[in-house]
């Protein structure tokens, strides 16, 4: 890769899509505007060239790692959970909509399919905020007060929803109906490949669709597969 402040905004876009969400973020027009070197796209944006290259660089390095969650306390994954995973849904829910609407605007006359996806995902991103903060206020307190009760050798008060299985059953339909629906979107975007030709914003709206469905995965399974069934059998175990 050549020096990245001399490159083009297009050509890297062209190189890595995913910098596209870079870009995006700060308001530089990586499509019909990204003929200009980065440096001088950071410049024409008011925005310290350096605070742009870390993020372009840093953009590949993976904050998942290999992690054996499996190991970890439940209140610490919580907090892995909201911060990682609760943060990625609110800060990309904008940047998706944003997309869909651009793309909807310029191409939905040749790929009708796409206001169909433009509509599946703004149903999702509603079901998903309320899901959120269902979690965070009711279902994740409850099982940081199941985690200080084990410490302290007490039983945990009772709670309004009697049982921590029946918010968690709730939050694991929400969780069916999440996958259902990104399941119809990779359908009708073919897997998130887009068409021959396509603009760079059309393939950005793609590349973070997919993006979105991989974060969103991996954020159900450390749910239903690990917090979940712990959470529940520590209850029964305090309760005896």
């Amino acid at each position: 890769m050549e020096e990245l402040e001399k490159m083009t905004v297009a050509s890297l876009v062209t190189e890595n899509i995913k910098t596209a969400h870079v870009f995006k973020k700060y308001g530089i027009d990586f499509c019909c505007g990204g003929g200009v070197t980065i440096k001088k796209a950071a410049e024409k944006a008011k925005l310290d060239y350096k605070v742009l290259e870390s993020e372009l660089k840093n953009l590949n390095t993976s904050i998942a790692g290999n992690y054996d969650y499996n190991k970890w306390s439940l209140d610490f994954l919580v907090d892995h959970i909201i911060i990682i995973h609760h943060a990625f849904v609110i800060e990309n829910i904008p940047l998706v909509i944003a997309y869909a609407s651009r793309v909807v605007q310029v191409h939905s006359v040749n790929y009708p399919e796409l206001i169909q996806i433009q509509r599946l995902f703004s149903e999702l991103s509603i079901e998903l905020s309320g899901h959120l903060k269902k979690e965070e206020n009711i279902v994740f307190p409850y099982i940081k007060k199941l985690v200080e009760a084990a410490k302290e050798g007490t039983a945990p008060a009772k709670p309004d929803f009697d049982k921590i299985y029946n918010p968690i059953k709730i939050m694991e339909e929400d969780h069916e109906e999440a996958g259902a629906i990104f399941k119809r979107i990779a359908k009708l975007s073919n897997n998130y490949v887009p068409p021959p030709g396509a603009c760079h914003t059309y393939r950005a709206f793609y590349s973070k669709l997919e993006e979105f469905e991989k974060d969103l995965h991996t954020h159900v399974h450390l749910e239903n597969n690990i917090l979940f069934p712990k959470a529940i059998a520590l209850e029964k175990k305090l309760n005896r």
